[in-house]
């Protein structure tokens, strides 16, 4: 079973600096029917303008993902971390017992576009950490790269939680599968292009929430995509 998220459904708030749509309900924007797909939580696409950013704030119980499509983002936070995030590399938080950040656009006038990602954690009261990796184009290019998952396996990023989370850049509408386990799930994210998944033509900004199904099948031209595999 395939239920699509339409991008328009989302909700969506512009506070000139701040761009953003929210899949599930957030912040201000809230419908007891989106409150996140089994333990994915948080999907939010950002658009910051230059020298804009959120400010430091603080977090806890949450595997926070960051992941840039266009411009860069800065990364500071009070384990001592400091980085900027771009394209082609993703960023996991894990904020467990607490973790104090901010995130910001340093360009002057460029603007950031990007997907920040909330996922429950298995249990509270994580040591908080941070890791941060860059996966090239050529590993995700017409197939899925796995960038996150439960123990890090095939140079992925490490989650507290029985996720994994995969990456791919479809091409020239060659097809791309995913075989999905007994009792597992899926989330797909568009988050460039048009991709065909199923019956279903999906675009920018669209998700689709996929249940009892073994096989994920997909395809599109100049797309990328985000997969989650969920228990």
């Amino acid at each position: 079973m395939i239920t699509v998220r339409r991008s328009a459904e989302r909700g969506h708030f512009d506070h000139g600096w701040l761009n953003t749509y929210h899949t599930f309900s957030f912040a201000d924007y809230y419908d007891p029917n989106q409150m996140g797909f089994r333990s994915l939580r948080v999907i939010n696409e950002d658009r910051v303008r230059g020298g804009s950013g959120f400010g430091t704030h603080g977090h806890r119980d949450m595997e926070i993902i960051s992941y840039v499509l266009d411009g860069a983002l800065e990364h500071r936070d009070n384990m001592g971390t400091g980085s900027i995030i771009r394209p082609g590399e993703v960023q996991r938080m894990s904020a467990g017992t607490g973790v104090m950040h901010s995130e910001r656009n340093p360009s002057p006038d460029q603007p950031v576009h990007f997907y920040q990602i909330w996922i429950v954690p298995d249990r509270p009261g994580i040591k908080p950490s941070y890791e941060q990796k860059r996966f090239p184009d050529d590993e995700r290019s017409g197939k899925l790269r796995l960038v996150a998952s439960r123990d890090g396996r095939d140079g992925s990023l490490s989650l507290n939680q029985d996720v994994a989370l995969y990456t791919g850049l479809l091409r020239d509408g060659a097809p791309v599968e995913y075989a999905l386990q007994p009792d597992r799930h899926a989330w797909l994210q568009v988050a460039r292009g048009e991709v065909r998944l199923g019956d279903e033509t999906l675009k920018e900004g669209d998700g689709a929430a996929i249940s009892d199904e073994r096989l994920v099948r997909m395809s599109g031209k100049d797309a990328e995509v985000l997969l989650f595999d969920l228990n």
